[in-house]
């Protein structure tokens, strides 16, 4: 019904791009093609609305045009549906991939640092998308932008895998991951890498899906340009909501059969069913004895600003309850000492620091107040390096 639309009617610079990708090949990644899908559900979902209907169809002048209207709303609320499904399977996708590797992070202050600064790159990420809306950006760029910002989260998925970049020193922490799932997010990205299979054997159903939506959107776009000269009979209105139907029933069939695949997975196993969990609980806390009148010292060399500092510290304690004093200094390149934490005594405590200047900060337990009584502490100290988000080159991939 589209090539009938534009036969005979030249087409503008738009129509023709949007005629070029719906005759093109879909994308090969199959995560790609989910994208495209939820920009095309957009397009369509925004051609629906009564305030961009052609001016004749606004008015329901004529009992075709009325028809048409609620043929409308009932496709509208199809695709509002399956926009639903496959954004929630996207969102839970990536918590489920975060959440499994995090299985294998120390359950400490440090696995709580690298969630805060997850969820600040996450926030950043919205706030991008939000100032392109507030800039009048379309949903093609909208949806260029959220395909980049996905080809970073699966670029960082794979330094993880290989211990580089932001996660160069992160990866340490990690105890007793299966080499399986090392080997798996490492190689995410390549073309020949763990997902080609998967594409190979879901990709096709999926592709035709993706070519689907197009020339469903395609019609629309022709169609409300045209729709003075070239009404839908009553026959293509019943073509055109077959065609919705179709696609809508067969694209959220095919979402939740892909999450099942995906839960599956034999890559995506987490610490308790990798047998990993004793291997964890190994990563203990130091123990030292501070003597009475002494003091105990952790030097840590902070290279990048807005690196967090951490601790978690108790004393063992006796018959006597016990405190110990504890503050935290800064020594610049000068040798400038600053208190970053003020003196104060605990029995325990658990915090942390961002810093705002690089340079050599000092954990200082003081236990020079006591006469008589040494103190038993048990602590964890880290510097946990902000997660930074470099700039995409043209040639990254991703799947």
């Amino acid at each position: 019904m589209a090539n009938d639309l534009h036969e005979g009617s030249p087409l503008t610079e738009g129509e023709s791009s949007l005629v070029r990708e719906a005759e093109s090949p879909p994308p090969h990644k199959v995560d790609e093609n989910l994208w495209k899908n939820r920009e095309q559900i957009e397009e369509i979902l925004f051609l629906s609305e009564s305030s961009n209907w052609p001016p004749v169809l606004k008015s329901q002048s004529t009992a075709e045009d009325a028809e048409l209207a609620s043929l409308l709303g009932r496709l509208g609320e199809k695709f509002r549906n399956t926009l639903k499904v496959v954004e929630t399977f996207q969102s839970r996708n990536s918590e489920f991939v975060f959440n499994t590797v995090m299985t294998y992070m120390p359950q400490d202050f440090r696995g709580t640092l690298i969630r805060q600064q997850r969820e600040r790159s996450e926030r950043n990420k919205q706030a991008e998308v939000d100032a392109l809306i507030n800039s009048g950006g379309s949903i093609r760029d909208r949806y260029s932008l959220l395909w980049n910002q996905q080809m970073e989260r699966r670029r960082q998925l794979a330094q993880l895998g290989s211990a580089t970049g932001v996660y160069k020193t992160l990866v340490k922490y990690l105890v007793g991951v299966p080499q399986v799932l090392l080997d798996f997010v490492r190689k995410i990205n390549d073309d020949d890498g763990p997902m080609e299979e998967q594409r190979q054997r879901y990709g096709p159903p999926l592709y035709s899906l993706t070519k689907m939506v197009l020339n469903i959107r395609l019609f629309l776009s022709l169609l409300w340009r045209r729709f003075e000269a070239r009404k839908l009979s009553k026959d293509q209105m019943t073509v055109l909501e077959e065609a919705v139907d179709v696609y809508t029933s067969e694209f959220q069939r095919f979402i939740k059969f892909i999450g099942d695949v995906f839960a599956n997975s034999p890559f995506f196993i987490t610490a308790e069913e990798a047998g990993a969990l004793d291997a964890r609980k190994s990563d203990e806390y130091k123990e030292v004895s501070v003597p009475a009148g002494k003091t105990h010292e952790v030097s840590l060399t902070v290279d990048a600003i807005n690196s967090y500092i951490a601790w978690d510290f108790a004393l063992v304690q006796g018959r006597v309850d016990m405190d110990i004093g504890f503050s935290m200094e800064f020594t610049d390149l000068s040798g400038q000492k600053t208190q970053i934490l003020p003196y104060r005594r605990y029995d325990a405590d658990q915090g942390n620091f961002c810093t705002v200047l690089a340079g050599h900060y000092k954990l200082i337990w003081d236990n020079a107040y006591s006469t008589f009584f040494k103190k038993v502490l048990r602590y964890k100290v880290d510097c946990i390096p902000p997660v930074v988000e470099p700039a995409l080159s043209s040639d990254q991939v991703d799947e």
